[in-house]
Formats: C-alpha cells, sequence, structure tokens
C-alpha cells in the first residue's frame, strides 16, 4: 500500500526515547526477526490504519537494529508509539513479551547505542531527565494523572508505562531501564590496562627498547565505544576502534607514561591508571668477565668437573644470564656461578649472553682448554710404585707411603685440581703450589673412590706454575695414591 508522507517533530528535537517491548513470542530465531518487523508493520497499517510503523526502531534479542517509521533514522520522525508524547519522542521497541523474560543483553545493548546516537544528536544526555509536555489527558501505570498541557519531568530515557497506563515494556525489560541508561550515558566501565609488554617489568615499571604493546579490558559492550586512545605523557600516541583492545607505538628514549583512554559514544571519557614505561638502549655489561675453574669431584676421561663463574649488571635491571653453549642454561640476574662439566683436551666457547629487561644484550664468549696431566708427567723425588687399573686415568697412577716423596707438576694455566685415588686407609699429603706449602689434604674416604679431585685452586691470571704433592706419611696409614693433576690453560 502507498503510504503518506513522514511528519517530523514540531519543533525538530527529540527529547527522550521512549522504550517498548512488542508484546509478541521471544521463541523466535534472529533470522526471522525481518519477517516478524513486516508483520508489525502489517498490523499497525492494515489493522489499525496507521500511515507506517508506530515505533521509529526495533530491536531483536540478537542486537540487531531495524528501522520503524520511514523518515530517515537520523531525523526527527514523528512516531505513533507514546499517545500525548509523540512529539518530542522517539519509539524503540523490543521485540517479544518481557513481563516475565529479561530482555537479553544484546538487545539493551543495541536499545543503550541508538539512543545514546539519538539524544547525542540533540545534546540529551541519557541519564539526564527531560520535561516533556503532554498532548492529551493521561494516567501512567503507577496511577499518576495528568492533563493536557501539563508538564512531565521524565528520565531521558523511561518506559512506555510512564507516560501511559500500559504495562509496556513489561516488568522485566522496565526493571533494566538503569542498565540501558548506564550503557548508554557511559563512560566506559571495567576499564584496565592487563598488559605492556615490550620488554620486561619490575616494581610496576616496564623496560623496552623502544616499542611497546599495550592490552587492555573493558566491560561495557565494545559497540557502545566510539574509539580508544593510547596516551603517551598525556598525548595521543595510537588510535583503534571500540572492537580493538590492543595498540602497539614506538617510544623515544626515556621515562614515560602510559595510559588508554576509551571514548564513549556519548563523548564521556574513562582512562586507566598511567603506566610507567622506560625506554633504553644500555646494554648490560660483565662486571667479572666468564671463567672457567676447576672443582671438586670425579674426574671422567671425557668430562672434568667445572665451575663457571661471572657476574653481570645493567643500568636499569637485568633480566637474566644465559649460557647458550656448550650447554643451554638460564640463571637468575643475581646468580654468578653454576657447576658444569668440560671435555678435556679440547678448547671450548663458553657463550654467555646478559639480558635486560629492555631486551638489550652483552654477549660474552671467552674459550677454555681442560688438560689433564698424567702422574707420568711429574717430576719424582723419593720412592714411587706404579699401579694399574682401568679406574685410574689413563690405566695407572703413582702410589707412595715414603714420608717426604714429591711429585711436581709444571704448566701454564690459571685452574689446577689434584687428582687422587681413595680409601679408609688413604693417607695425608702436603701441596705447595710454586714451593710454598698451602695445604694439607687428607685422603682418607670411607669409600674407595678413583679420579677424585680433591683439592683445587683457581687465580686471576695464567701463568707458569709448579704444584707439588708430598707424601706426609701418615701414622698407620701412610700411604697415598695420585692419579695426576688436571688444570686449565
Amino acid at each position: 500500500m502507498s503510504l503518506e508522507e513522514p511528519v517530523y517533530l514540531p519543533d525538530g528535537r527529540i527529547k527522550a526515547v521512549v522504550v517498548h517491548h512488542t508484546a509478541e513470542t521471544n521463541n523466535y530465531d534472529c533470522a526471522d526477526s525481518p519477517a516478524i518487523v513486516r508483520g508489525i508493520y502489517a498490523y499497525h497499517t492494515r489493522t489499525l490504519g496507521w500511515r507506517d510503523l508506530g515505533y521509529n526502531f526495533l530491536v531483536d534479542k540478537c542486537g540487531k537494529v531495524f528501522e520503524g517509521r520511514k523518515g530517515g533514522v537520523d531525523r526527527p520522525v514523528m512516531g505513533a508509539h507514546a499517545y500525548g508524547f509523540n512529539t518530542e519522542t522517539t519509539g524503540i521497541s523490543v521485540l517479544g513479551t518481557h513481563t516475565d523474560v529479561n530482555a537479553a543483553s544484546a538487545a539493551l545493548t543495541a536499545v543503550a547505542r541508538v539512543a545514546a546516537w539519538k539524544l547525542g544528536q540533540y545534546g540529551v544526555k541519557p541519564d539526564d531527565t527531560a520535561s516533556l509536555t503532554a498532548g492529551a489527558d493521561g494516567r501512567s501505570l503507577a496511577g499518576q494523572s495528568w492533563k493536557k498541557g501539563a508538564v512531565r519531568t521524565l528520565p531521558a530515557i523511561h518506559g512506555h508505562r510512564d507516560g501511559f497506563n500500559t504495562l509496556c515494556p513489561g516488568d522485566r525489560l522496565y526493571a533494566q531501564l538503569n542498565t540501558i541508561r548506564a550503557r548508554a550515558a557511559g563512560p566506559v566501565t571495567g576499564l584496565a590496562v592487563t598488559s605492556v609488554t615490550g620488554g620486561g617489568a619490575k616494581d610496576g615499571t616496564t623496560y623496552t627498547r623502544s616499542e611497546i604493546t599495550v592490552e587492555w579490558k573493558a566491560s561495557t559492550p565494545a559497540s557502545l565505544i566510539s574509539r580508544y586512545e593510547l596516551l603517551v605523557n598525556g598525548k595521543v600516541a595510537v588510535t583503534t576502534k571500540g572492537s580493538v583492545r590492543t595498540a602497539t607505538t614506538a617510544l623515544p628514549l626515556g621515562t614515560h607514561r602510559v595510559a588508554v583512554r576509551a571514548i564513549h559514544q556519548s563523548g564521556k571519557a574513562a582512562t586507566t591508571p598511567t603506566a610507567t614505561v622506560v625506554a633504553e638502549t644500555t646494554a648490560p655489561t660483565f662486571t667479572t668477565r666468564p671463567t672457567l675453574g676447576l672443582r671438586s669431584g670425579i674426574v671422567e676421561a671425557n668430562a672434568v668437573p667445572v665451575r663457571l663463574t661471572w657476574a653481570a649488571t645493567d643500568n636499569t635491571a637485568l633480566r637474566n644470564v644465559r649460557l647458550l653453549a656448550p650447554v643451554a642454561k638460564t640463571y637468575a640476574a643475581t646468580t654468578t656461578g653454576a657447576n658444569h662439566t668440560a671435555v678435556p683436551g679440547t678448547a671450548t666457547a663458553w657463550q654467555m649472553r646478559a639480558t635486560d629487561l629492555a631486551g638489550n644484550v652483552r654477549n660474552a664468549s671467552p674459550s677454555f682448554t681442560p688438560v689433564v696431566l698424567q702422574e707420568t708427567a711429574a717430576t719424582r723425588s723419593g720412592t714411587w710404585t706404579t699401579r694399574s687399573d682401568s679406574r685410574y686415568l689413563g690405566g695407572k697412577s703413582y702410589s707412595s707411603s715414603a714420608k717426604g716423596a714429591k711429585l711436581t707438576y709444571t704448566f701454564t694455566g690459571r685452574s689446577a685440581a689434584l687428582v687422587f685415588s681413595r680409601a679408609s686407609s688413604s693417607g695425608q699429603v702436603h701441596v705447595l703450589v710454586d714451593g710454598k706449602r698451602v695445604k694439607t689434604v687428607d685422603l682418607k674416604s670411607s669409600t674407595t673412590r678413583y679420579r677424585d679431585a680433591l683439592w683445587t685452586q683457581t687465580w686471576d691470571t695464567s701463568a707458569k706454575r709448579t704444584v707439588t704433592v708430598e707424601v706426609v706419611a701418615t701414622s698407620g696409614r701412610p700411604t697415598i695414591t695420585t692419579d695426576g693433576l688436571v688444570y686449565i690453560r
């Protein structure tokens, strides 16, 4: 049928939104919503004889919005939805019956979105009130009555029952009007930064070389959010859509204040607390160069017990120190040493990397070679006996019970370890370094042990050194068995 031309509000201004329900079934698929709207159109035009749908907008439970009365959704079209107040309001109706059933959250959001946008055209705040002049005598469901020409103060978003004696929009939807008002009015709620990444964080400060990625959350539906702004030192660095929850930007060197601002569809803004981000490119330093020293333990043909030591620091905050080779290990920033084994006779690079929280790195790759000196390489004095056993290094060792008998090893290195075989009857030895006695070592052991590095010493620099084993000839257990010396060059 041919419709009459639309009628626009007399003063061209909408003051309030009236919320309705269509009082039909709730058991519909959203794909059927267009057909339901067409059915309401047929009822209003053919049965009631109206020029068009009475509602300006209709909303289904999935949040889909339909234009009702024609004339332009962005224009003040006068509807036929609120008797006595049609000339100052626009009407939004939710499909279904909401007397005993809540309207879906998607529907509430859609109503709020349309209401905020429509009222925003005329500078009306969705959570404010409106002064409406009655075009006819009337009575509300609550029993309030008025005469034509009376001025009524109602919420800018109110239910049909507030201006007419009707159950519309149903008890449940009427109780949800505060939710609609809050969503329509803003600001964005539940806004919070969830992460700032780009480097690492410590004591509430994030460190980066330059680029950061900020993620955030909000409880307000995205469709009600106009945009987000990533603020750096109070200035907009990145703008995103209301459906986006992350942004990336590059920072110049220095300390910065980072926050996220959400702009609600109503224009109200909400801003998160600021996060401190430091952008810096200074690499950590190894204050103590990674150094390999021998340690006590059992010496194998292909594995010498060693200890790797280092010290690293950073001008802001050290994250960790990693050993990249010959094995992969990660150590806490405060760790300065770790036990390992090394292959004798092979030069091995110990690759280390210090990383700060910003992601700056410092690499170090010193090389060390452990060397096994068999006892036959020593200069002997006094009486020594050769012993053979596959459990000795190289299959042989020297044994002596003669007081003052000596074995002297000469080498150029920075760390050394004397290797012994031990048992409950083993005696003691004096250890001399460069001719000076430094320690007396007791070789007694409750269990038999072979290839045991018992005495070790590490020096600051590599140099030519002599290490001497001197038999003490301990009373009751004079015999000692030595199995060579390991040094690191």
